[in-house]
C-alpha cells in the first residue's frame, strides 16, 4: 500500500472527515494545521498595518511580511527576494504583466505566442491585449498527447514577436512543459519576454527561477497549501524596474506633488493598498512545509500515485485518458467516461465520497482540440496515498454500472 508522503494527520480537515478522498488538489490544495497556525498567530501577536506605524508592533508585522517574501524567494530559486511581488494569485499576476509591460511595450504589427495548452488566465489577459493593441496574436497548436508541439512554436516565434506566453504545467492534463527548451528556442529566434504559468508547477515540482531563463513567473499559494487569495509574480529586476505601477495607491507611492507622482522601488511599486502581510505568513509556512518534504520526494510520491491511478482507470473499459505518458504530467489524471457527462461522473463520485473535478478547467481552448466540452480530472498530492486511487477507481466502476444501458 503506498502510503501518503505528509500524513494526514496534520491537515485538519482530512482528520475530520476520515471517510473523505479528496482528489482536487490542482483547483486548491488542503491546508497543514502550520499554515492555519501561522495565520493566527500573525493576527492574535502581530497584527498591525506594515510600513505603516512608527511603532514595535507595525514593525514586527513588517518584518514578518519581508521574512515571508524571502522564505518564498528562496523556495523558488530566486536570488534577489525584491524581485518577488505579492499578487492575488496567478491570475492577477498575469493581469499585471500584461496591463504594464504590455500596454507599454507592444504595438500594431508586433505578435503574441500563446499555447492552446493554456489555462485561461494565461491566455485571456494575452488576447486582450492583442485586441487593445492590435498585435497578433499567435497561438501554438499541440501534439496528439496534448503537449506543446515545438516545432509548432519554432515557426511561431520569429523576429515580430514581442511576448511568448507559456504554461509549465497545464492544469487540464498535467502535461510538463520542456521549460529550459522553450527558452531556448525563444531566444534563439526572438527578443521577445517569455512569461510562464507555474500555478501548477511550483506546488509540485521543484523550480529554481533564475536557472528557467524566463523573464516573468507566476503561481498561486493555494495550490501549494498555502491559503487563498495570495500568489507572486516574479520578474527579472531589469524589467520590472522599467515598467510603470498598474494601481496606485498605499505604499506603492515615493512622493506625491499636486499634477503629478513618483514610483517606490520594487517590490511596493506594485503592491498598492495594505498588503495581505496574513496570508504571506501563512504562504511561508506553506513553503517551510513543502521544503520539509523535499521537493524532489513530493514529485516522486505524486508520479508513483498517478502511475498507479493511471494504469488501474485506462483498464476500466470506456474510458478515454487524455495527455502524455505519467512521466511527463504531474499528479493529473483527466478522463472521460463513454456516455456519462464528467458532472454526472463527479456527482456519483462524490455519494461515494470522492472529490474530482468536472468541467471545462477554465482551459476551453484545450477542450475544443480535444473534442470534449469538459473532462474528469482527479489531481493528486502530499496527503494522498493508495486508498484515494482505490477509492477513485470504485467510484468509477459504481458510476458505470449506474449508468449501464440495460436491454
Amino acid at each position: 500500500m503506498l502510503a501518503s508522503l505528509a500524513p494526514k494527520s496534520d491537515f485538519p480537515l482530512l482528520v475530520a472527515n476520515p471517510g473523505l478522498h479528496y482528489l482536487d488538489s490542482a483547483a486548491t490544495s488542503q491546508k497543514p494545521r502550520a499554515v492555519l497556525d501561522a495565520i493566527r498567530d500573525f493576527y492574535e501577536t502581530a497584527n498591525a498595518n506594515p510600513h505603516r506605524g512608527a511603532y514595535a508592533l507595525s514593525a514586527k508585522a513588517t518584518d514578518l511580511y519581508h521574512d515571508a517574501r524571502a522564505t518564498i524567494a528562496r523556495f523558488v530559486g530566486c536570488a534577489d527576494s525584491d524581485c518577488v511581488i505579492f499578487t492575488r494569485g496567478t491570475t492577477e499576476a498575469m493581469n499585471l504583466v500584461a496591463s504594464s509591460w504590455g500596454r507599454a511595450h507592444v504595438k500594431a504589427g508586433d505578435e503574441i505566442v500563446v499555447t492552446a495548452l493554456e489555462h485561461h488566465a494565461n491566455f485571456i489577459p494575452w488576447q486582450q491585449l492583442a485586441l487593445a493593441t492590435g498585435a497578433t496574436l499567435r497561438i501554438v497548436e499541440l501534439t496528439p498527447q496534448q503537449t506543446i508541439d515545438i516545432d509548432a512554436l519554432r515557426d511561431a516565434v520569429n523576429t515580430r514577436t514581442r511576448l511568448v506566453a507559456v504554461t509549465h504545467v497545464s492544469n487540464a492534463v498535467g502535461a510538463i512543459s520542456p521549460l529550459r527548451d522553450i527558452v531556448h528556442l525563444v531566444r534563439a529566434r526572438s527578443s521577445a519576454v517569455i512569461v510562464a504559468d507555474g500555478a501548477q508547477a511550483v506546488p509540485h515540482l521543484p523550480v529554481q527561477f533564475d536557472e528557467l531563463g524566463v523573464d516573468f513567473y507566476a503561481f498561486s499559494g493555494h495550490k501549494l497549501l498555502g491559503p487563498m487569495g495570495i500568489g507572486c509574480l516574479i520578474g527579472r529586476r531589469a524589467l520590472l524596474e522599467q515598467m510603470p505601477p498598474y494601481q496606485f495607491g498605499g505604499d506603492m507611492i515615493e512622493w506625491v506633488r499636486d499634477f503629478d507622482c513618483t514610483w517606490n522601488v520594487i517590490p511596493h511599486k506594485f503592491e498598492a493598498g495594505t498588503p495581505n502581510a496574513a496570508d504571506a505568513v501563512g504562504l511561508a509556512a506553506a513553503v517551510r512545509y513543502l521544503e520539509g518534504l523535499d521537493m524532489a520526494a513530493v514529485r516522486a510520491h505524486e508520479l508513483a500515485l498517478l502511475e498507479l491511478a493511471d494504469a488501474k482507470i485506462r483498464a476500466l473499459p470506456g474510458v478515454t485518458v487524455y495527455g502524455p505518458p505519467p512521466a511527463q504530467r504531474s499528479g493529473v489524471v483527466s478522463f472521460s467516461v463513454t456516455d456519462v457527462h464528467p458532472h454526472d461522473l463527479a456527482t456519483i463520485l462524490d455519494q461515494h465520497g470522492v472529490c474530482i473535478r468536472a468541467g471545462h478547467h477554465c482551459a476551453q481552448p484545450l477542450m475544443r482540440r480535444l473534442g470534449v466540452s469538459a473532462t474528469a480530472r482527479a489531481s493528486f498530492y502530499v496527503y494522498s496515498d493508495e486508498s484515494d486511487v482505490d477509492a477513485l477507481v470504485g467510484a468509477l466502476q459504481a458510476a458505470q454500472s449506474l449508468f449501464a444501458v440495460t436491454e
